[in-house]
């Protein structure tokens, strides 16, 4: 399948990986849809990229928002790609504390709400959309990526907010690509590594090094330029399907 002259909905699409994937769309043919909430970053990159961008204010937990993001993206073109990539909340605590006092439910909520509950609204107002479009010769219609993260599989100590909600998504690739299988609508997950977005460079040099003292290789934090990559070539690779790849060379967390 071919990006250029179909439309793609980005979420966090202002940010570290998402906005790397709307650089990478656009440039390879793509109008994009650039959802997220940071309104002077996604407005300054819609009007970079020039009319084949646009910047729709969404919050991915309200399904009026992700339906009004969707409804322009159709305004664009043909609308065939959704690739979810938002974050912006998370919550360090241990189910225990060291006082002796569980962990709060209310952090853990959020933290669901945001990255399972968000990407599962994106995935099946997108996918409906999706399905309105014409068939190609094969009967595909489109594709949709979500992110994860390897600490789906490997969550450290006080992540089990981020790391139950991650495992969520993975644990939705598979059913999603089978019940979209009719519709000719694949699904895949990408569950990156420590990735150098600009909110990790904010921890400074020092505890960047730390990271990646822990990746066998290349010994250095992923680029979010190699997830923008990835994410074409899923879309593009029409047997790719149901999967969830891991973008981590080759790290797999430790404890802490």
């Amino acid at each position: 399948m071919n990006l250029a002259g179909s439309v793609v909905l980005v979420t966090g699409g202002a940010g570290g990986l998402g906005e790397a994937t709307v650089r990478r769309v656009a440039a390879a043919g793509a109008s994009v849809v650039i959802a997220d909430l940071a309104d002077d970053r996604a407005e300054k990159l819609a009007a970079e990229l020039g009319p084949g961008a646009r910047y729709v204010r969404t919050d991915v937990t309200d399904e009026a928002g992700v339906a009004q993001a969707v409804e322009e993206a159709k305004k664009l073109g043909t609308f065939r790609y959704a690739v979810v990539a938002h974050g912006g909340f998370g919550v360090a605590e241990k189910v225990v504390g060291r006082d002796g006092s569980p962990a709060g439910l209310a952090g853990f909520t959020k933290t669901v709400d945001l990255y399972l509950t968000g990407t599962f609204n994106v995935l099946r107002i997108a996918a409906a959309a999706i399905a309105e479009s014409e068939p190609d010769v094969d009967g595909q219609r489109g594709a949709i990526v979500a992110t994860a993260s390897i600490a789906a599989f490997e969550g450290q100590i006080g992540q089990i907010a981020y790391a139950a909600a991650k495992a969520g998504v993975v644990g939705m690739t598979l059913v999603a690509a089978r019940d979209l299988g009719s519709l000719g609508i694949r699904a895949v997950t990408v569950a990156p590594g420590t990735m150098r977005t600009p909110i990790m460079e904010s921890v400074g040099d020092e505890a960047l090094a730390r990271f990646a003292a822990n990746i066998p290789n290349p010994r250095r934090l992923g680029r979010p330029e190699e997830y923008a990559a990835l994410v074409q070539h899923i879309l593009e690779n029409p047997y790719l399907n149901g999967e969830t790849i891991r973008l981590d060379g080759a790290q797999r967390f430790g404890p802490r």
